[in-house]
């Protein structure tokens, strides 16, 4: 018995090297794609940066790298402040759009998506003025439509055979929806969320532009006029980072929220 345990004991550990090995690959290999995102980087600011110092563009119009990266440092208390404000237009009109996309009904998709919004922004800071509520609108209306689609989508995908087991045993409609439809249409939501960090800045941008005293919309609309051009592209570069910044920690809160989204088919069948 104390050989066969030991020939077991030597199987396993054999089983397991491949293991080890093939996870100091993967790890070897996300350092390698890590060095090659920087130096992709590295390229492109350098050229950028030759290419204006060269006579390529005009600082005024494409200033290099380093100014901007000292309008970042300059400016950094103007930039922060107006950061603040566009940052809580967006969270907070990504949330508002993803509970109306979970909650509406298909009727109201195309009906939302008719309505111009680069012309009905102006109209709302008219009606509603100046504050944060008309631009929560306007970023809310830009962020529906996907948060709509994929949600539903991922109801209409829920397994019917689960549904025919709820309804056998009399499930009530509400407890058919909180453990059976919720869960299924979850990773649907955080999806068309996702998809929405894409637009939710664009959306920012022109209601900010609409009329704002405040904002990295206002903070660029002003700095054109004025040829402060490395200002406006600091302004835009925060507003990039910070949309992948949210976009991350979507894709990390889908994944401590929703850990069944990433089983993989068949997991309990083995």
């Amino acid at each position: 018995m104390s050989g066969q345990r030991a020939l077991a004991g030597v199987l396993r550990a054999d089983a397991a090297a491949p293991r080890a090995d093939l996870l100091l690959w993967r790890a070897l290999g996300r350092a390698v794609l890590g060095w090659r995102t920087l130096l992709v980087l590295a390229l492109i600011f350098g050229g950028w940066e030759l290419y204006v110092d060269l006579g390529g563009a005009d600082p005024l119009i494409l200033p290099p790298p380093h100014q901007i990266a000292q309008s970042l440092y300059e400016d950094r208390s103007l930039l922060w402040s107006n950061f603040l404000v566009t940052a809580q237009e967006i969270v907070f009109g990504i949330l508002a759009a993803a509970a109306a996309g979970l909650a509406h009904a298909v009727s109201l998709l195309v009906a939302s998506q008719a309505i111009p919004i680069v012309l009905i922004a102006p109209l709302l800071v008219l009606w509603l003025g100046f504050g944060f509520f008309p631009k929560l609108v306007v970023i809310a209306m830009v962020c529906f439509f996907p948060i709509v689609v994929t949600t539903l989508d991922a109801l209409a995908a829920v397994d019917p055979d689960l549904l025919k087991l709820m309804r056998t045993f009399d499930a009530p409609r509400i407890r058919t929806f909180r453990h059976v439809e919720l869960p299924a249409a979850l990773p649907g939501l955080f999806t068309g969320m996702k998809i929405a960090v894409v637009f939710a800045p664009i959306g920012a941008v022109f209601a900010e532009q609409a009329g704002s005293n405040a904002g990295l919309g206002y903070v660029f609309q002003q700095a054109i006029p004025q040829l402060l051009t490395a200002r406006a592209y600091a302004a835009v570069l925060i507003l990039a980072v910070f949309a992948i910044a949210l976009f991350a920690l979507l894709s990390g809160a889908e994944r401590m929220l929703l850990p069944w989204a990433y089983e993989p088919r068949g997991e309990g069948q083995r």
